[in-house]
């Protein structure tokens, strides 16, 4: 079968045609294109095609979407987070005379990955002890913090969306009790986003600069979220590795929140682009500490795999499992 698969971001947008037969797939075309130079999913997806030179059309095409993705009465629609678009399956389907359109949240598409990844394409932090048909769970910081939960269908592990990203961050110590001061003065509500995401570092940085007495406006070595990674590994910023410190500690005790509350034995697997970047801090320890620090929970801790997602790709290969299932 010929499979659609498309990663659609408010920045970048990355369009894949496969064949997908006996349980692998063979790339034939991928293109990425700039969001914001469109005004629509349909335009690019005819260009991709055109571009692609085939004649045969895709049997299925799937979307993972950055952004909610609701149910209607004649399918499905998803408005994008950082773009004006808002994407229908029923229009989808009559401008691209396609039977089989499905849009899932991007976090859902990296869910439907994890099925498809290799020992290569995953990091262990924790061996654990997995149970195949047990639930599990994706987590990763990025843009923002997305979440999803894997359950065990039978066949294969169905990724349900969620908005676990925005609940109410939990301090546990002064210095984090400190921090959400600090970040309540500036948002109405300080959920885990506001800390797990490439802005929540930048906050952290600031935090540390403001504490230590620097005058951030001033600006400094470190003006991007990437700029305080690189400053935090090669140890050339103090604020910058106390902040890295600080966002592993909390990644991490999120991490096992989300854990105990899935009880997802069947992996808890780290993804989004901050992930890779950091690696070797995520291996150093705190993370893991964190992550198992739950009282009397700590034994059951210690018995959940986790594992770093390393394909930078895995949104767009959930997308064409997805897709796959269509037929």
């Amino acid at each position: 079968m010929r499979l659609l698969a498309g990663d659609i971001g408010g920045t970048k947008v990355l369009l894949q045609l496969a064949e997908f037969e006996h349980g692998k797939f063979r790339v034939l075309a991928e293109q990425r294109f700039a969001s914001a130079a469109y005004g629509g999913l349909a335009p690019m997806v005819h260009e991709f095609l055109s571009g692609a030179n085939t004649a045969a059309a895709p049997d299925a095409a799937c979307f993972g979407i950055a952004g909610p993705v609701e149910t209607t009465a004649s399918g499905q629609r998803a408005r994008t987070t950082n773009l004006s678009w808002v994407i229908e399956t029923d229009r989808l389907k009559t401008d691209l005379a396609m039977s089989r359109v499905r849009l899932i949240n991007d976090f859902q598409a990296i869910g439907y990955a994890i099925d498809g990844l290799g020992p290569s394409e995953l990091v262990t932090l924790q061996e654990g002890e997995r149970v195949a048909d047990a639930p599990g769970a994706v987590v990763g910081a990025g843009t923002g913090l997305g979440q999803a939960l894997l359950v065990w269908d039978g066949d294969h592990h169905e990724a349900m969306p969620t908005e676990g990203g925005h609940v109410d961050f939990a301090p546990t110590d002064e210095l984090q009790v400190e921090l959400l001061r600090s970040l309540a003065g500036r948002y109405e509500r300080v959920s885990y986003e506001r800390i797990l995401s490439g802005a929540g570092l930048m906050s952290i940085y600031s935090f540390f600069r403001s504490r230590a007495g620097a005058n951030e406006k001033a600006g400094g070595e470190c003006d991007t979220p990437a700029a305080v990674s690189a400053a935090a590994l090669a140890g050339s910023d103090a604020a910058a590795v106390s902040a890295l410190r600080l966002f592993v500690f909390i990644y991490g005790a999120h991490a096992g929140n989300v854990a105990l509350s899935y009880l997802a034995r069947g992996g808890v697997y780290i993804a989004g682009g901050i992930a890779t970047k950091i690696l070797p801090v995520l291996k150093e320890g705190t993370f893991m500490s964190a992550f198992a620090d739950k009282g009397r929970m700590r034994t059951l801790m210690e018995r959940f795999p986790v594992r770093v997602v390393i394909n930078e790709k895995a949104g767009l290969l959930g997308a064409a499992l997805a897709a796959s299932r269509l037929i």
